[in-house]
């Protein structure tokens, strides 16, 4: 399975982006997509996830200003990011788990300017 993380780049505290994740095989049978970011010096983290039907769930940090959501017709899962912090600097990268086996992309790099 591929994945191909998109989206990110350099914006102002207060601003949007989305991000976009392509996978190579359909998302319908996936268990479960994630988001995850990983700020210099520190552990990867889970940022949301989304389950095959449909059930989201974000880390504390993010709640109201992040939305997970996928499209199965185009196989590809979305991160919405507004209201963007200097704190959420990262790079991201989406996960996929198909029958408990987790696969990667490479990451996209968010970067938020205060």
């Amino acid at each position: 399975v591929q994945l191909q993380a998109s989206g990110g780049g350099l914006v102002q505290a207060g601003g949007s982006l989305r991000l976009s994740c392509a996978a190579s095989r359909r998302l319908f049978s996936a268990d479960r997509m994630a988001w995850y970011r990983q700020a210099p010096e520190k552990q990867r983290e889970l940022v949301a996830t989304i389950t095959s039907d449909g059930h989201t769930n974000y880390v504390t940090s993010i709640k109201g200003r992040f939305t997970i959501s996928r499209d199965n017709f185009k196989d590809t899962v979305y991160l919405q990011m507004n209201s963007l912090k200097a704190e959420d600097t990262a790079v991201y990268y989406c996960n996929v788990r198909f029958h408990g086996e987790d696969y990667w992309g490479k990451g996209t790099q968010v970067t938020v300017s205060s």
